[in-house]
This record gives structure tokens, C-alpha cells and sequence, in this order.
């Protein structure tokens, strides 16, 4: 039996509209070791990655539904900076971003709703810089794959400060193996 499913539209908004408070339960009110941890040279802290969620709610996602819907597969997606929330969230706090995600977020699925997609509408497709054609319904369920899987980073992230601690038990602690 396979657990994989057909897009819906419903679905994704499920997921895109649990994602703050998801993060705010995780990270509100913890102390700057659990939100500020790494994974060693050149990773991301849960801290970074709010910040790099809220990069792309800003340049990301929704520009790149309007440039399907406008523009087709004539114009190319400007490329995504992985990098820019290191520049753009110096000197703010946790809950700043926490707050910053969560009204964009709200605004980005106010408008993804607004639009009232078709069926149709989702076979749509643009270009992206690097992987070439990429439809609508794509670019909306990886949306909601990257919320996941940056859930997932800062869970595994924060679990494997405590690497040391758990003694012999790490051997059953699979959230504290390699990052792929």
C-alpha cells in the first residue's frame, strides 16, 4: 500500500497554514542553545531557517505562481538567494521572525486563495533557472514539502545538540544520523 498522495490544493493549504504555529509551538520561549545549535560547519540553526522560510514567502512562492500565470514558460524565475536571510534577519529576535513568517504567510495564502485556481491552471508551467520546466502544481506541492522538510531540519538539528548526552542510546536515535 502506497502512502503517497494526489495533489490537492485543500492539502497544501492545510499544511502552508499550519506551518507558524507549528514553528512558534517548537521554538517559542527557548533558550538561544536550542535556537541558535548547528550541525556543524556551514549548516543552518533553527534560527536561520525561519529566517530563510521567511526569504521565501518575500521572493519566492507566490512571485513564481504570478510568473505561471502572467507570463508562462517566457519568462525565467529569478533565482532563489539560499543565502539572503543571513543579510536580512542581523539584529532581529526569534520571535520578530516568528511574527514576520506568520503575517506573511497569512498574506501569501490570502492571496494563493484569492486566485481561485482551476484544475486547468495547475498544469500551467514556467521556467525555472535551474531545472528547466516546472508546472504550477509543482511549484505549490513543493511549497509544502519545503515547510516539512525544514520542520524536520530543525527538529533533527535541535535533537542532535544533545548528541553527546544520550550515552549509548544514540545507537537507537536515528534522528541523530547523517543529514541526508
Amino acid at each position: 500500500m502506497s502512502s503517497r498522495m494526489d495533489f490537492q490544493l485543500d492539502r497544501t493549504i492545510e499544511i502552508l497554514r499550519s506551518t507558524p504555529g507549528t514553528l512558534r509551538a517548537l521554538l517559542s520561549d527557548l533558550s538561544d542553545p536550542w535556537v541558535r545549535c548547528d550541525e556543524g560547519p556551514d549548516t543552518w540553526t533553527p534560527y536561520d531557517i525561519v529566517g530563510h522560510l521567511i526569504h521565501g514567502e518575500r521572493t519566492d512562492w507566490i512571485g513564481r505562481m504570478r510568473i505561471i500565470l502572467e507570463d508562462g514558460e517566457l519568462r525565467t524565475f529569478t533565482p532563489f538567494d539560499r543565502f539572503a536571510h543571513f543579510r536580512d534577519c542581523q539584529g532581529k529576535t526569534l520571535a520578530e521572525l516568528l511574527d514576520t513568517f506568520e503575517a506573511m504567510r497569512k498574506e501569501n495564502l490570502r492571496t494563493l486563495e484569492a486566485t481561485n485556481l482551476t484544475p486547468e491552471q495547475m498544469d500551467l508551467a514556467g521556467t525555472h533557472p535551474e531545472l528547466g520546466r516546472v508546472t504550477l502544481r509543482q511549484l505549490l506541492a513543493t511549497w509544502t514539502v519545503h515547510d516539512l522538510g525544514h520542520i524536520a531540519q530543525i527538529a533533527r538539528v535541535m535533537a542532535k545538540g544533545y548528541t553527546d548526552q544520550v550515552g549509548p542510546w544514540g545507537t537507537y536515535l536515528s534522528v541523530l544520523k547523517d543529514r541526508s
